[in-house]
Parts: structure tokens; sequence; C-alpha cells
């Protein structure tokens, strides 16, 4: 038997077993009604069922944890700088515990090693040693080296955008704390607290600023690192300006409500300048689908109509 008429025996068999486990094990799982109803008719079934979970992901917690150092040795950091950076970029991205940047490394390495077996059993199955071949393995355990890095990035993304669209709220209630005569640190204390439903990722930030003054850092230093632990340029100014009124002995209300009307007006600036971008997006998808398809109606009859008329006069004369 030839390696062309094998290799797509060998695929078909791989896909009809992990469509059989797969039906198998959905089938084998209640639905969440049924399992809901279990639950009602015995109490203790959801506390065990709640203990199995938390166990199953407590085990694989600890074997990741396990597996990570040794996956993770190969691309450790050089230099302390290198690993301030990798951290900074973690925690911008919300991973800040102590072994992130060794999961995240071992993470990387792992997605290496599933690229190049992927890639390398294709090309040899397939039989396939050319350069180009080669080349698109390498190419594909690259690019499958890089996916942590694209899901960091999205995240920190994410969380920038969120901290942007819910800080000028954060510094109207900080105001409003502040005027009604609570100091910055309670302030930010409250605005953890109230915030903690509409916005997570600000209540846990202000929450950890929280934290650190508690511990006795000074209120500058713990404004810096917000800033730069967010990488929010907004955050960034408002550190800075909280800074110099706390120097200067400003008021900070004041402080609070200029930065507060001029993240809204940025934000009003920046919703301005999407709606004046949209009529020039939507000519590409204008004349790529839209237009094709109004020019075959209204030019079609015409065309159709033409060529009957006209080809057999042309023709015969």
């Amino acid at each position: 038997m030839s390696l062309s008429l094998l290799l797509p025996i060998a695929m078909f068999g791989l896909f009809a077993a992990l469509a059989w486990l797969a039906g198998d094990w959905f089938s084998s799982k209640n639905t969440r009604a049924e399992q809901r109803l279990d639950e009602f008719s015995d109490p203790q079934l959801r506390s065990e069922r709640e203990k199995d979970k938390q166990s199953s992901s407590k085990s694989m917690r600890k074997m990741l944890e396990k597996a990570a150092p040794s996956l993770a040795k190969p691309l450790q950091p050089k230099t302390e700088e290198e690993v301030g950076k990798l951290r900074q970029r973690l925690q911008r991205a919300g991973f800040r515990g102590e072994n992130a940047p060794t999961a995240f490394l071992g993470m990387k390495f792992a997605f290496l090693m599933a690229g190049l077996a992927l890639s390398g059993g294709t090309v040899f199955l397939s039989g396939n040693f050319s350069q180009n071949a080669l080349l698109r393995a390498g190419v594909t355990a690259g690019g499958m080296f890089y996916i942590p890095d694209i899901f960091v990035f999205f995240f920190a993304r994410s969380r920038k955008q969120k901290i942007f669209r819910g800080l000028p709220d954060a510094l109207d209630l900080m105001v409003v704390c502040v005027e009604a005569g609570l100091g910055l640190d309670q302030a930010m204390r409250k605005v953890s607290d109230e915030m903690k439903k509409s916005y997570r990722i600000i209540s846990e930030e202000f929450g950890l600023c929280n934290m650190q003054l508690q511990m006795g850092r000074s209120r500058g230093q713990v404004l810096q690192e917000l800033g730069a632990r967010t990488g929010v340029e907004d955050l960034q100014t408002l550190a800075s300006i909280l800074i110099q009124a706390d120097k200067f002995g400003s008021s900070i209300a004041h402080a609070l409500r200029v930065q507060s009307d001029a993240m809204r007006v940025r934000r009003s600036q920046i919703a301005e300048e999407k709606a004046a971008k949209t009529a020039v997006k939507l000519i590409f998808p204008l004349v790529i689908f839209i237009f094709p398809g109004i020019f075959v109606v209204l030019v079609g009859p015409a065309a159709i109509t033409m060529m009957r008329e006209m080809f057999p006069k042309m023709n015969g004369g």
C-alpha cells in the first residue's frame, strides 16, 4: 500500500477515534439541569462535586508548577533588567503572581515543542523533505512559540481599555470623597470598595495601592508604581499630578476634577475621531461587496437586452 493512500486512511482513523471519544464523553456527562436536580435531591452531592473540582484544579496547578521551571529553564532571562521587563509585561496583562514569568516561559517552550512535533510529524508522514516543507515546519513552530506573547498582548490591551473607560468615574467618586472630608488614602479605599462590581480592574489596582500604603510605603512611590504597573498614560499623568499636589500643598480635589474633565474631553475626542473615520472605512466594503451587486442588478438587464437585440443584427449585417 502506497504512502499517498495510507496517510488519508490514518488521518480518517485518528479523527474517527477523536470523534468517538468526544461523543462518549459528552453522552456520559449529565446536563446542567440534571445536575441541579441531583444537587437539590442530595445536598451533599454539591459539596462533593465542589471538592472534586477544587482537588482537580489544585492537582493541575501543582503539576503545572512542577513542570514550568524545567520547561522555562532554557528561556530564562540573563539579566535583572530583562526579568523586570518581563514581569512588567505580565503585570500589565494582569498576571502578578510570583511564578508568572516562569509559567509564561514554560508555556512558550511547551508551545514550541508542540509546534515542532506537529510540523515535524506532518513532514515525516507526508515524506516531503524538501526545502519548502522544512521551511513551513520551522515557520509553524516559530509561530506557535509566540502564541503566549499574543495572548499576553491582547490581555494587556483589553485591560488598558477597561481602565481607560472606568477611570473618569473613579476620579469623580474620588472628588466626592475628598470634598466630603476624606483623605486621599481613604478616598482610594472607598473607590476600591465601591467599584468592585462596575470596574473590577480599577478596584483591584486601588486595593493594591491601599495595601502598599498600609505596609508603610510612601504615597509617591505607590502612585508612581500604579502608573508603571498598568501602563495607562492617564494613570501615569494622574500619579504625577497627585504627587505634585501633595508636594506643594495644593488642592487634591481640584487636581482630580481637572484630570477627570480632561479625560472626558479626550474620550469625546476619540469618539469623534472614530466617527469621522467611519465614512472612509465604509468605502472598502461598499466597493468590494455592495457595489458589484448593485452594478449587476442595474446594468445586468440592460446588458442582456443589448446582447439579444444588437448582436443578432450585427451578425446579420
